[in-house]
């Protein structure tokens, strides 16, 4: 399936992508769709293609602003995605604000690949208290260990746990 009907995008569209052979008669400058994954670069012929033209591990580059690609006046909307001995990947972005999105998604992501923590997925959520006047945002810890000290909130009437043979529930 087409990595675009994947969830694991970060940033995708249009760029314009300079050729690695420079024809004398075709365009250096190619527009491509661009897809930033939390692993992979991916570049296509248009949006709705399935295969990708190419593609290529991010995590061992850098993005930079990259002026010096253009003498006209989209040369402050080019940046690079490099690597020390690789290849390096040239773009145009539509405007300067994208160039600088792109530049920004790519170094965050790669900042993130080195740090130490692991993120969690879709768990991790934000809790606004309505009632406190305060402007302090709790954030839901990922720390799913229990602490054994705490006592067990019982329910009324009910009660949830198995009584194992020989043993007798600890009542507080």
């Amino acid at each position: 399936k087409p990595v675009q009907d994947t969830e694991d995008i970060l940033k995708q569209g249009y760029l314009e992508k300079r050729s690695r052979e420079h024809s004398f008669f075709g365009s250096e400058w190619q527009k491509r769709w661009c897809v930033l994954t939390r692993r992979t670069f991916y570049y296509y012929a248009n949006e709705k293609s399935k295969q990708p033209k190419g593609t290529f591990p991010i995590e061992s580059y850098s993005a930079r602003p990259a002026a010096h690609l253009r003498k006209d006046s989209r040369r402050r909307c080019c940046f690079e995605i490099i690597c020390p001995g690789k290849r390096t990947y040239e773009f145009t972005a539509p405007n300067l604000a994208e160039a600088e999105d792109w530049v920004d998604q790519i170094q965050f992501l790669l900042k993130d690949l080195s740090s130490l923590t692991i993120p969690c997925d879709e768990e991790e959520e934000e809790l606004y208290n309505d009632v406190d006047s305060s402007d302090s945002v709790n954030t839901v810890s990922c720390d799913t260990t229990l602490n054994q000290d705490e006592p067990s909130m019982e329910m009324e009437g009910e009660d949830i746990y198995e009584v194992l043979p020989g043993k007798q529930p600890n009542k507080q």
